[in-house]
């Protein structure tokens, strides 16, 4: 991370392989700046329109987006951005915080110097742009902003020399959603002053304990925040799930 568009057909990939990643990554980006909000309506004929594109990487798109979560369809009713459960959220802030515990842990004890020095840097550097963020609200800012906090924690990842660790912080996309939850609720500007730095002068000590319980509080600030928006966008959502009628788009 962050998410590159690839170029058609610079990639080793067919020119088709190539639309379909490109389309994954325009529709995923707009996702995560909320400029396609859950509950959105994702027309693959206006965003073949929006892309210059036939149906076939879109639809492919759509598909990659549907099997990762961030997107869910219904005959008959079409395809929008998917609205988790309070439940949902849940169950994924578990698994985020099982998974950065033991990235907390892990790095403590093995990474190296220059690996710690690095990583308060970056926490600095982050920590002066959520400061940013009461004053700047734009989505393309916020969608930097969130790329750099994907960056920071996967970077905690990368130094715990545990490729499996990493492996399955990517595949369960934890900072993915961590992204879309806190981007959708909206609630990143209001962060505690120095809260990545903190966190990653306990994470560079020499205490493991200290450093899971330092990420196990990190990454449960504002969960319940998180949990009572998406349970109020919930209400009255039943009308989509339980259409019958009408064209899928």
């Amino acid at each position: 991370m962050p998410f590159p568009v690839p170029e058609r057909g610079t990639d080793g990939r067919s020119p088709a392989a190539s639309l379909s990643q490109r389309a994954f990554n325009l529709i995923r980006d707009k996702i995560l700046k909320g400029e396609f909000p859950p509950g959105a309506i994702l027309s693959r004929r206006k965003l073949g329109e929006d892309f210059g594109m036939s149906f076939l990487p879109i639809t492919e798109a759509l598909g990659r987006l549907e099997s990762d979560g961030l997107v869910e369809s219904k005959p008959r009713a079409g395809t929008r951005v998917r609205i988790p459960s309070a439940q949902d959220v849940r169950e994924h802030c578990i698994l985020r915080e099982a998974l950065e515990t033991q990235s907390a842990r892990l790095f403590c004890e093995e990474a190296g110097r220059g690996e710690r020095l690095e990583l308060k840097r970056m926490a600095k550097q982050l920590d002066e742009r959520f400061g940013e963020s009461e004053s700047n609200t734009g989505a393309d800012f916020l969608f930097e902003l969130h790329t750099m906090h994907v960056q920071f924690h996967t970077r905690i990842a990368q130094h715990t020399g545990c490729k499996a660790l990493c492996g399955a912080i990517e595949k369960n996309q934890v900072l993915i959603f961590n992204w879309f939850y806190d981007s959708t609720a909206k609630r990143s500007a209001a962060l505690p002053p120095a809260f990545h730095t903190t966190l990653a002068v306990v994470l560079s000590g020499d205490d493991p304990e200290a450093a899971d319980k330092a990420m196990r509080q990190h990454v449960r600030w504002g969960v319940a925040a998180v949990v009572e928006h998406f349970e109020s966008l919930t209400v009255g959502d039943n009308l989509w799930r339980h259409k019958r009628s009408g064209r899928r788009a």
